[in-house]
């Protein structure tokens, strides 16, 4: 049985239009956050070997791509799809990086498991809730209260919606706090708060 709370949070997660989330954070890739990628198996978020900023690392049926979201570009690309490559390896869900991460291992969150932060050290925290199941909301908040009590808008922002896309593979924060990302079997959204 539902009870009153329950179906007010429902009806108010239902009811929140997605908005891009407020400063500090912006699109990588420009105006837009969200990059195209079919098949997507698994995301993982590393730093940059030279100055540690993060770098967004995607697996897919077509291959591994990096994604630097300070610049907004993708600056790797390996179309081989071989599962040893795009799959995460079963004992730590770990994948072999390219480009700037060729000789390191990436913890991948997605189709096989795994996961990204719900925290970030800048004080966001990022929760995944399904009002109106299978369609997945990722909501962004900030403060005590967030989605539970706070106001939309100024204590909590409704980020993503998977309604007419495809399913979520992962949502979370990097370990820097300074990147968000949610991925799907379709898609990657990115949104950085570096350099802020």
């Amino acid at each position: 049985m539902v009870s009153d709370y329950q179906a007010e949070l429902r009806e108010r997660f239902l009811g929140a239009a997605v908005t891009p989330p407020p400063a500090p954070w912006r699109p990588a890739f420009g105006r837009i956050a969200t990059a195209p990628i079919g098949g997507l198996v698994g995301v993982g978020i590393a730093p940059h070997p030279k100055d540690g900023r993060d770098l967004v690392f995607v697996t897919s049926h077509q291959g591994r791509g990096l994604f630097d979201p300070l610049v907004g570009d993708r600056i790797a690309r390996d179309r081989d799809a071989d599962a040893e490559l795009v799959y995460p390896d079963d004992a730590d869900l770990t994948c072999p990086g390219l480009g700037v991460l060729e000789g390191t291992r990436i913890a991948v969150a997605g189709l096989q498991g795994g996961g990204l932060r719900t925290t970030g050290v800048l004080g966001w925290t990022i929760d995944v809730v399904a009002p109106g199941w299978p369609d997945d909301r990722v909501l962004l908040w900030h403060g005590r209260l967030g989605p539970y009590g706070g106001t939309l808008g100024e204590d909590w922002w409704a980020v993503y919606d998977t309604r007419g896309g495809g399913e979520l593979r992962a949502a979370g924060f990097s370990p820097s706090g300074r990147t968000l990302v949610v991925a799907t079997s379709s898609d990657v959204a990115i949104w950085t708060a570096q350099g802020a």
